[in-house]
């Protein structure tokens, strides 16, 4: 079992930034790969970025490339989602996942844990 919890969100005005992060714990050894979901009000839960945990590779949706910035800290366990240039689209609550086996990165069914969520509030 992993365990996963998010922290670092807020409201923030659009054009300002915020940094997520989230730590696991429990079988940490397992993890494949770490990921960030967002879901807004009445909308699907869609994928914001991922990144391998040991090659560190990143994947990152068109909506935020060139804005966003997925990294890991291996020794503490935290994946973190730099976020910049915030727009009001961006609002949603945003969930860490984390998956145990080589797969996917796109979709919810390729993880195998999540954390509870974080809201991110962006005012225009």
């Amino acid at each position: 079992q992993v365990q996963l919890v998010e922290s670092g969100g807020g409201l923030v005005q659009a054009g300002g930034s915020l940094r997520l992060s989230c730590v696991a714990s429990g079988r940490t050894d397992s993890m494949y790969t770490m990921g960030w979901f967002r879901q807004a009000p009445g909308k699907e839960r869609e994928f914001v970025a991922a990144i391998r945990w040991s090659g560190g590779y990143t994947y990152y949706s068109d909506s935020v490339k060139g804005r966003f910035t997925i990294s890991r800290d291996n020794a503490k366990n935290t994946v973190y989602l730099q976020m910049n240039s915030l727009k009001p689209e961006d609002t949603a609550v945003y969930y860490c996942a984390a998956a145990v086996l080589r797969r996917g990165v796109l979709f919810r069914h390729e993880y195998d844990y999540w954390g509870q969520g974080t809201q991110v509030t962006v005012a225009s």
